[in-house]
């Protein structure tokens, strides 16, 4: 699973206020013929990034190529059960990534289109975001 090598701080703010707006970058294709762009705001953890990337992968066969445009940096932290109040913030339970509308997630090709876009609907099951899939000829 995606997480950071190295971090400044070990414990971040949530900041659920930063969910305002649409993306200003990465709303475009960069690397691939299609992709799958966001189209509401949510957290994507590192492991729904990785179920999506495993279900691409399988579908197409290990065929073409997938980039993944966005990565979790950000650490949530998590209290243990039945913890009484006090005691500080808890320690960081998992990474991840503001997803804001606009946002492109996955980009895919060297494949058929056909198979890229069952592929990347695929894709669109694991995530907690709304998505719709987009190519070069119809963004």
């Amino acid at each position: 699973m995606l997480q950071p090598r190295k971090q400044k701080y070990r414990k971040e703010h949530r900041l659920r206020g930063s969910y305002k707006g649409k993306a200003n970058t990465g709303n475009a294709l960069n690397f691939g013929s299609h992709g799958l762009k966001a189209l509401s705001t949510s957290e994507v953890t590192s492991r729904q990034i990785e179920a999506a990337r495993r279900v691409m992968t399988r579908y197409t066969k290990r065929g073409g190529k997938i980039w993944i445009t966005i990565f979790p940096h950000k650490p949530i932290s998590k209290k243990g059960a039945e913890v009484p109040m006090g005691g500080g913030k808890g320690a960081p339970d998992r990474f991840v990534t503001i997803v804001k509308p606009g946002r492109v997630l996955f980009e895919m090709d060297g494949i058929e289109d056909e198979t890229a876009i069952a592929a990347l609907k695929l894709a669109a099951y694991k995530l907690p975001v709304k998505c719709k899939v987009i190519s070069k000829s119809n963004k």
